[in-house]
Order: C-alpha cells, then structure tokens, then sequence
C-alpha cells in the first residue's frame, strides 16, 4: 500500500508556542502553500483519503479536492495537555526539564508522551495495513508523520527528529 502522508501549512502561531492539539489558525499565505500542495498532488488517485479532524488538516484537504476525507482523531498532533498554547520560555512547570531529557517517554502534565502519540498512530496504521488500499493520503501533522514513517521503518526512533517535514511537505511511504 502507498501512503501520501501531506503535512498541513503554515500556522499562525508564536514560535515555540505548544500548539499540539489546539485547533490554530493559518497564515495568510495559506492559499499560496496550499495551491502548491494541490500542483504535487495533481494526478494522484487515492482509494481513500483521511484527514486529522483539526481545522489546519481539514482545510487543506478541503482545498485539495478531498471534502469528503474520513476525519479519524488517532491522527491528530501530540496532546500537550496544561502546556497547550504556552510559549516553552513561560513554562514554570519544574517537569518541563524531565521531559526534554525524555519527550519519549514522560508524559506533559494531562498530555501524552511521543510514546503515547506513536501507540495511537501505530493503532490507526495497524486498522489501515487491514484494509485493501493501493494507494492512501492522509493530511495530518508534523508528529503524525514522524511516526508514520517510524511505523514503516522508514526512519529509525532515534532519528526521527531530525528529519521534520516542513508545512506543506508531501512523504510517500509503503506499507
């Protein structure tokens, strides 16, 4: 099965601001990145398209043709719980330093874990592999996709950060 993993555009949202799964808006120039999402996409039939049910996922699946795109909240953003909205320097919370150490496995304070978010992902590719799809898109986010790829054994845990696909970017994967 081929997976188109489309990242959503650009938000507007201060820099190193949580915004997980806060429903943000866009920037302006969303017509402009969406409109190059369009063009990559062009030509390109999929057996199924699904989107994060968050506003910045939608819409683009919205302008991309896929009005109908099933919304599944297993590929919504990491949950940043009481951190949601908080630029990381206002953070007075003394587990912020724990969780740099191991964003892997320490939970934000009511969030998750990326360990967390990768189970609710791995469980929506683990339905997916079920179905008879050759080929798939799924708008999502930034977490969603490193997971994806993580998942597919496309990149290895340890260096999955290192390779974050930029607003708007586009990964094939197999499955």
């Amino acid at each position: 099965m081929e997976i188109y993993l489309i990242r959503h555009t650009s938000v507007d949202v201060p820099p190193q601001t949580c915004y997980g799964q806060t429903d943000v808006p866009l920037k302006e120039s969303f017509q402009e990145e969406a409109k190059k999402v369009a063009q990559n996409l062009k030509g390109v039939t999929f057996d199924k398209v699904f989107t994060s049910p968050l506003s910045r996922c939608v819409h683009l699946a919205n302008y991309c043709g896929y009005a109908h795109a099933e919304r599944d909240a297993r590929i919504m953003e990491m949950d940043f719980g009481e951190w949601e909205m908080k630029h990381y320097d206002e953070i007075r919370d003394p587990r912020l330093q724990e969780w740099y150490k191991d964003f892997m496995k320490v939970s934000v304070p009511g969030g998750e874990s990326f360990k967390d978010q990768f189970r609710r992902v791995s469980e929506f590719f683990n339905e997916l592999r079920a179905q008879s799809f050759n080929r798939v898109g799924i708008f999502a986010h930034g977490g969603v996709l490193i997971c994806a790829q993580v998942y597919a054994g496309v990149v290895a845990l340890e260096d999955a950060f290192s390779s974050i696909t930029p607003y708007g970017g586009i990964i094939k994967i197999q499955l």
